[in-house]
């Protein structure tokens, strides 16, 4: 009884039995990138290239005008930071699932299926790409100076509004790409579709919503919440009021803009993982 005691005292915990896989999973994809160290910094520059070269197409736009849907050049570089950044990390955490479509033809979805883990965290714990910090230095770096030369009032409102917004927005972006995967179990061949949904909705974040016509703008503030990422918190920070239908106090919702995608994200992929019936049926 002694012996069992023991055994029973060092057996994990709930929390620390489903978390050790993820850690372990996690941990040697990441030595597994650093390992080539040369290879590894160039992937990092290309990363921060392709968010310079996108935040170089807004500089580009102001050459020509001065005001953009009622921002200024460093209110948009505002918006851009906080979306670049949120979907930034988005990418770098679960950009690498709407490689689903290789897997449902190549049958390598199977695999995940009889490990004794759930699907959707096996699919974002199999290959996390640090080369994509590179993008979320550029939006970081943009942000920073946005907050330096944009007249803000730091207000306790502001600062949280501030700390929530890009983790609000990373989790809005990682629910529609989540929602792109559960989509592909029908289309199979749908990674354009897939990638114009969730890559489509970042270039929509980077920019204000009033700028686009009405039905794009319910689009992307009611279906695909891309306006709630950066736009109307942007808006909030600013001190600057909102469009029609869309006030800046809307910022606040963020937070619930996140849970209802990720409702829809989950309710997609369970839809999908059961419609699914395998490579060799």
């Amino acid at each position: 009884m002694a012996d069992l005691s023991a055994a029973g005292s060092r057996r994990p915990t709930a929390a620390g039995g489903l978390l050790g896989p993820y850690r372990a999973l996690v941990s040697s994809r990441l030595r597994s990138q650093l390992a080539y160290r040369r290879s590894f910094a160039l992937d990092v520059l290309g990363s921060f290239g392709v968010g310079l070269i996108e935040f170089a197409e807004v500089y580009v736009i102001f050459s020509s005008i001065s005001v953009l849907g009622g921002l200024d050049f460093a209110g948009l570089a505002l918006l851009f930071g906080l979306a670049s950044l949120s979907f930034s990390l988005a990418d770098l955490l679960v950009g690498h699932i709407d490689r689903i479509p290789t897997y449902l033809r190549t049958g390598t979805l199977d695999a995940f299926l009889l490990r004794p883990l759930p699907v959707l965290a096996q699919l974002v714990t199999s290959d996390i790409q640090l080369r994509r910090l590179g993008r979320s230095a550029l939006a970081l770096g943009v942000l920073v100076v946005a907050l330096v030369v944009n007249p803000i009032d730091f207000t306790p409102a502001v600062i949280t509004l501030l700390l929530i917004t890009p983790i609000a927005g990373t989790a809005i972006f990682c629910g529609l790409f989540v929602v792109a995967a559960g989509i592909q179990f029908w289309l199979i061949e749908g990674s354009e579709m897939a990638n114009a949904f969730t890559y489509g909705s970042n270039y929509a974040a980077t920019f204000p919503t009033s700028i686009f016509s009405l039905p794009m703008r319910v689009l992307f503030t009611f279906v695909v919440p891309a306006a709630f990422t950066a736009y109307l918190p942007t808006l909030l920070i600013l001190g600057l009021p909102g469009p029609a239908w869309t006030p800046a106090w809307w910022g606040w919702l963020t937070p619930l803009a996140a849970l209802a995608v990720w409702g829809v994200a989950l309710l997609a992929w369970r839809a999908g993982l059961r419609h699914y019936t395998g490579a060799g049926s």
